[in-house]
């Protein structure tokens, strides 16, 4: 598919992938993807208290896990995004990619892309539009490419 443009719109919760085929083309659903997990309070995504560990004249003391939970989803979700990104680049299913999403999710997403896909990233704006309606988007999007 030439000329086609990616457009992910997302935070560590929600996604939507739309897809631009060109001038006047306007944009395309092609993928909505929600992550609830992240949403979660930390406290919930961990199925149990911490575990005690028993040492030999210590006592014993709680072991925390290494990773805060919610920072943990947010990588998952981040990681599956890539994925869909990777695998729509190897299957020439667009040619160039902008990407919309808050700061610390942003730099999630593109830790995860491989580089070939982060090659095709035109233009990046770290924001949170996951509310926004398809108009509005579009405004926002004015920039870069023409709906």
């Amino acid at each position: 598919m030439a000329n086609t443009t990616w457009i992910l719109v997302a935070n560590a919760s929600q996604a939507k992938i739309y897809a631009n085929a060109g001038p006047k083309k306007g944009l395309k659903l092609v993928k909505a993807l929600t992550h609830p997990e992240s949403r979660q309070k930390g406290s919930d995504l961990v199925s149990d208290r911490p575990g005690q560990m028993h040492s030999p004249g210590n006592g014993h003391r709680a072991s925390q896990p290494k990773t805060d939970p919610k920072s943990n989803e947010a990588s998952n979700f981040a990681q599956e995004l890539a994925r869909e990104f990777n695998h729509g680049r190897s299957t020439q299913q667009f040619d160039r990619a902008i990407l919309i999403a808050p700061p610390a999710f942003m730099g999630l997403i593109k830790d995860k892309l491989d580089g070939q896909t982060a090659g095709l990233v035109s233009d990046r704006f770290e924001k949170d539009y996951t509310k926004a309606t398809d108009k509005e988007l579009a405004g926002h999007l004015e920039s870069c490419i023409f709906l």
